[in-house]
């Protein structure tokens, strides 16, 4: 999981590199050539883009950093935690599964909640046959924890 997350990263930074090396100064070279730079849409909207591109790459490089660092066997092997995969059952019986992620894989749509959401820090360090109570945005929700499928287990 840490490797594709940092495999994403990486590719990300080496297409807004190349965004920033070889077609932004094509676009600003081509908006100077329409003259007066104070009035030229083309060239203030490529020079933001700019800015916004190296931002994101200096981003993306802390996040992999800090990623990078992330010692996996301090990750508890039986208790819910990042990467762990949560067998639910709801108020209402209805089973739901969640993958435990960070905040740049979360897809609530695919069952993948980051470990910083309200539902993801409420299941942190539960065990099995736990009850997790949860605040959110939609009112509060109960769950019970019926499997737990660690990252050491899914490996």
């Amino acid at each position: 999981m840490k490797d594709r997350i940092l495999k994403r990263f990486n590719n990300e930074i080496a297409a807004l590199e190349r965004e920033l090396k070889f077609e932004l100064p094509k676009e600003i070279k081509r908006a100077r050539e329409h003259g007066d730079l104070r009035e030229n849409a083309e060239y203030k909207a490529a020079k933001e883009r700019q800015e916004i591109v190296n931002a994101r790459i200096a981003m993306l490089k802390r996040r992999a950093r800090e990623v990078s660092m992330i010692n996996l066997d301090r990750i508890p092997h039986d208790r819910a935690g990042f990467g762990s995969t949560v067998h639910l059952r709801g108020e209402n019986g209805d089973p739901v599964v969640y993958q435990l992620v960070m905040p740049e894989e979360a897809d609530a749509e695919k069952g993948l909640i980051s470990t910083s959401s309200p539902i993801g820090k409420a299941i942190l360090n539960r065990e099995e046959g736990d009850e997790i109570k949860v605040i959110t945005p939609g009112g509060p929700r109960r769950f019970e924890l019926v499997k737990l499928v660690t990252i050491h287990d899914d490996e």
